[in-house]
């Protein structure tokens, strides 16, 4: 467990996303959960130094982050359409049936996905007291419509998510790709100038991070309107996947499910811009 700042740890070691907490005065707000059961009270055994857990913040609904909420007997915070799209889940999933090149992926079949619903959900923003400290919820669509924020403004630390994705490919298919280029200019900006980033998959990132995320969905906008309405799209698509996985330093054991990633997702991106009214 890495600490960011006082009171703000960060955690790498389990699968999937990499997971925050907000402590203060024996309370803690946890940001994102990993998969496993176990994993969870691994996670929270090693923050019993540090107080009792309050609340959870859910960062977007990817099932990498989400589905472990089944695990925590605690509120769940996120944006409305996170909740929206969570409700409207089975209460059984199993990661094969319909692969995105996610580590959920893995998983076998699990129920009691509807105890990791968001219990409270919001529009725009989000005050939440831990301790004497303060944790601002903030919406900012763009991986996902519902992506949130949560800004810790007294460590000068904020989570982003997905927003920011450079050791792998991020995932395309549910993207806003306009909200997430406004995203990234807000986050540029002179608000956020003094705070330290964290990722949701690659932890604390430099500020050269906002400048290659803006490159790389440039270029993918690009890319898919050369490709436009095409009958070859499919095609264009899982070439335009494998030309991108060449800029990453992808191990081979994880390469075929990075593939995955792209290939769906950029199929799916390019599918509602350029084929939906078709």
């Amino acid at each position: 467990m890495r600490k960011v700042a006082p009171g703000v740890y960060l955690e790498s070691r389990f699968p999937a996303v990499q997971l925050g907490a907000i402590a203060s005065d024996s309370e803690i707000l946890l940001i994102d959960t990993p998969l496993r059961s176990e994993d969870a009270r691994e996670w929270t055994g090693a923050l019993s130094s540090h107080g009792h857990p309050r609340f959870v913040a859910m960062l977007d609904h990817h099932p990498d982050r989400s589905l472990g909420g089944r695990s925590f007997d605690l509120p769940v915070l996120a944006h409305d359409l996170t909740r929206e799209v969570m409700a409207g889940w089975p209460d059984a999933f199993k990661g094969g049936t319909r692969p995105i090149g996610a580590e959920s992926d893995r998983l076998k079949r699990i129920t009691g996905v509807t105890k990791a619903v968001p219990e409270v959900s919001f529009a725009e923003s989000l005050v939440v007291h831990v301790g004497r400290r303060q944790a601002e919820l903030v919406h900012r669509p763009g991986p996902l419509a519902g992506s949130i924020w949560v800004a810790v403004p007294q460590a000068r630390v904020v989570f982003v998510g997905d927003l920011i994705v450079l050791s792998e490919p991020p995932f395309f298919g549910e993207c806003v790709i306009d909200s997430w280029l406004a995203s990234l200019s807000d986050l540029s900006g002179r608000r956020w100038k003094d705070y330290t980033l964290v990722s949701g998959r690659d932890g604390v990132v430099g500020r050269e991070a906002l400048r290659a995320m803006v490159r790389l969905l440039e270029k993918v906008e690009s890319r898919l309107a050369r490709i436009g309405g095409r009958s070859v799209a499919a095609e264009a698509c899982a070439t335009l996947a494998g030309q991108l996985l060449r800029g990453y330093r992808v191990s081979g054991a994880r390469r075929e499910q990075a593939l995955t990633r792209l290939q769906l997702g950029l199929a799916r991106m390019h599918s509602r811009l350029y084929l939906s009214e078709s």
